[in-house]
């Protein structure tokens, strides 16, 4: 299996997302600029300009026709993918963390960082179909119970009922998309000790996974916030993946990046682990990234995946025939 290399980035990764037809990533970084990639070949399709500031996050509608993405320059930015062009910029008083479709495209819910004086929140914005009909209005907006602690990700629940975030204060919540109540908090026992940094939903959205800094990830059912299954990794997780194909889930992480020192003997040895989704079991692991990894994202045929990380490539994997034939 030997990866395709892409660097079209001058800094770290931090995001990566498939298009529904596994036939594009996006993806972002903190050189301002989000790029998207054919992703059989790994060769680079176009950027989007306009951002100021690092970039997050990104999502992409059903259709592969309109990108979002949340930037750290305040503003959340929507994109005509086919043509690079901004569509439209919803402006925030902090940062833009997170950012994620609703089932059918018509509401994205944005995620916004602790600022001076404002705490973290949650923005469910209306997305018009024409972009000259679009307002910057939000439809519902929620507080963070621990206003001063970032929100790393929110995403939408099954048939956009439920919004559900995590974040510093390592607590998974489950919020009314409607009303915006608070419905459901993970278990303090049984729940992340530190901050969950990334948060991936399953296909079917029965179930999620989430990586923390307490050297982690855990599986839950999306509706009870059930814990399911948790995987030790040994060193923080920044980024989690699921096989839409396989049981099988991927983390990445290593030591934060004020940690590395330069004569690191690990140099180029940042992996990917794999474990069996089941049995919680290591089955296997692809190094290469020269600093943590920031970003992991399965092909929604499962037949590839790709990692971002701290050295700014990205390293797209197609998998040999013998991964598919895994046995522990």
């Amino acid at each position: 299996m030997r990866p395709i290399l892409m660097k079209g980035h001058e800094r770290p990764l931090t995001f990566l997302r498939y298009n529904r037809d596994g036939d594009m990533l996006f993806s972002c970084a903190k050189d301002h600029t989000p790029t998207l990639w054919y992703a059989d070949n790994g060769e680079r399709h176009g950027t989007f300009r306009g951002h100021n500031g690092a970039v997050w996050c990104c999502d992409v509608s059903r259709d592969s026709l309109t990108l979002i993405t949340g930037s750290a320059d305040q503003t959340a930015k929507l994109w005509d993918v086919k043509t690079g062009q901004q569509l439209f910029s919803f402006k925030f008083g902090s940062p833009a963390r997170s950012v994620d479709f609703s089932l059918g495209d018509k509401l994205a819910v944005i995620t916004t960082d602790p600022f001076m004086e404002r705490t973290s929140a949650i923005h469910v914005k209306r997305i018009a179909e024409d972009p000259a009909d679009q307002v910057s209005e939000s439809v519902l907006v929620l507080e963070s119970p621990n206003g001063r602690k970032r929100i790393n990700r929110a995403v939408w629940g099954p048939l956009n009922q439920t919004i559900v975030s995590g974040g510093e204060d390592a607590v998974l919540r489950i919020w009314d998309a409607e009303t915006g109540k608070l419905l459901k908090e993970s278990d303090a026992e049984v729940g992340h000790k530190n901050t969950i940094t990334s948060l991936t939903k399953a296909a079917d959205d029965s179930h999620f996974i989430t990586g923390s800094l307490d050297k982690t990830a855990k599986l839950w059912d999306m509706r009870t916030l059930t814990l399911l299954k948790t995987y030790v990794s040994g060193v923080p997780v920044n980024a989690v993946s699921m096989s839409p194909l396989l049981d099988h889930v991927v983390l990445g992480g290593g030591q934060d990046a004020s940690a590395v020192t330069t004569t690191d003997h690990r140099a180029g040895k940042f992996e990917a682990k794999f474990y069996d989704k089941i049995l919680q079991e290591e089955i296997g692991g692809v190094k290469g990234h020269f600093g943590p990894i920031n970003a992991l994202a399965f092909n929604p045929d499962g037949k590839s995946f790709s990692s971002g990380g701290e050295d700014g490539y990205v390293r797209l994997h197609h998998f040999d025939s013998d991964y598919f034939n895994i046995r522990i």
